[in-house]
């Protein structure tokens, strides 16, 4: 039954200290106060049950309120915590932005531990903690360029990495550096991460039908459910018990009759070239829809064209390739496709 009570939500200030956050935070998963918002909410009540609001981007680029009961928050920190072998009095470093739900993750999981945050998001000097949470953008940064946060990821414990693909030159630099990284898997509708190193966090469900990957768990938001299974956007498969990710099934386009992957364009390119591209389309007479690609770097048109063609063959030739000053991100920097197309499509 779903509950018809309703709860005051508030929202979470820019100005408030760690302090102030975490006891509104608190007291919102306590019950004892109202629940809280983070992000553009335009709510200002909720379901008796929910405890967190946050925003998503999702894959279209428009905003959306993801709802969080104190039981699905609280269930994905105690399994992040087991998963990591936290201990209470394990402190956790905040590198996030609090309008997402990894930042906000963070804060919940040192409720749980009775644990110290570190707020380290406005400035490069660091201190050691146990545990934190990134992007891949910040672990690329750490290893090519910022040294400090290099060596804040090479003293922790555990360094969990999520919110977009990870790339294989990345990952395997963080390991032969020292960082002990934890790949995640999971969006705000699961309560953040919910698969950890390709392996099911404690009480996580996870199937495939006809390549969509499908969650359970006491992690998810109030969302619409197929049979108590939460269908996700996302493709994959599993391999030796893992899940491994293969793209999106919401940015498939078709060009001249074949089926094009916008994501795992993306991925391919992103891996060779060690450097961000965003794969989109363009309305075409001839192809129906063409391929086109955005990219900072400076590359032949050929090379790129050569390389898809010899990894997909010829319907994956990109139609045009467009060299921009920089690659518009969202959230907490996955590339902005809507944005790169409200830019370049005319």
């Amino acid at each position: 039954m779903v509950p018809t009570a309703k709860r005051e939500l508030i929202h979470a200030q820019d100005q408030w200290s760690i302090a102030q956050l975490r006891t509104a935070l608190e007291s919102a998963l306590s019950g004892s106060g109202p629940a809280l918002g983070f992000g553009e909410i335009s709510s200002a009540n909720v379901s008796s049950d929910v405890a967190v609001v946050v925003t998503t981007s999702g894959s279209t680029g428009k905003a959306k309120e993801i709802h969080l009961s104190a039981a699905a928050v609280m269930a994905s920190a105690k399994a992040a915590n087991r998963y990591l072998n936290a201990e209470i009095g394990n402190s956790w470093s905040l590198l996030l932005p609090l309008t997402h739900i990894a930042g906000i993750n963070v804060l919940v999981r040192a409720i749980e531990l009775k644990s110290e945050v570190k707020d380290f998001r406005n400035t490069n000097e660091y201190a050691k903690v146990d545990f934190t949470a990134i992007v891949p953008t910040q672990l690329h940064r750490a290893l090519t360029s910022e040294s400090k946060l290099l060596k804040h990821l090479q003293d922790a414990t555990a360094v969990l990495v999520g919110g977009a693909p990870l790339s294989s030159d990345d990952r395997n630099a963080a390991l032969a550096r020292g960082i002990n990284i934890v790949t995640t898997y999971g969006m705000s509708e699961t309560s953040g991460g919910c698969i950890y190193n390709g392996t099911p966090l404690n009480g996580v469900d996870v199937k495939i039908i006809e390549n969509i990957i499908y969650l359970r768990g006491p992690m998810l938001a109030e969302v619409a459910l197929e049979d108590g299974w939460f269908r996700t956007s996302d493709m994959g498969q599993l391999e030796n018990g893992k899940l491994v990710i293969s793209g999106r099934s919401d940015d498939q386009i078709i060009s001249g009759g074949e089926k094009i992957s916008l994501s795992t364009i993306e991925r391919e390119l992103n891996e060779n070239f060690n450097s961000i591209f965003i794969a989109f389309a363009k309305p075409d007479q001839e192809w129906g829809e063409r391929l086109c690609i955005a990219t900072t770097l400076e590359l032949p048109q050929d090379t790129i064209s050569h390389f898809l063609k010899n990894k997909f063959g010829g319907h994956a030739t990109p139609k045009e390739i467009h060299k921009v000053d920089e690659i518009p991100v969202v959230g907490i920097g996955k590339p902005d496709r809507a944005k790169i197309i409200e830019r370049l499509v005319k």
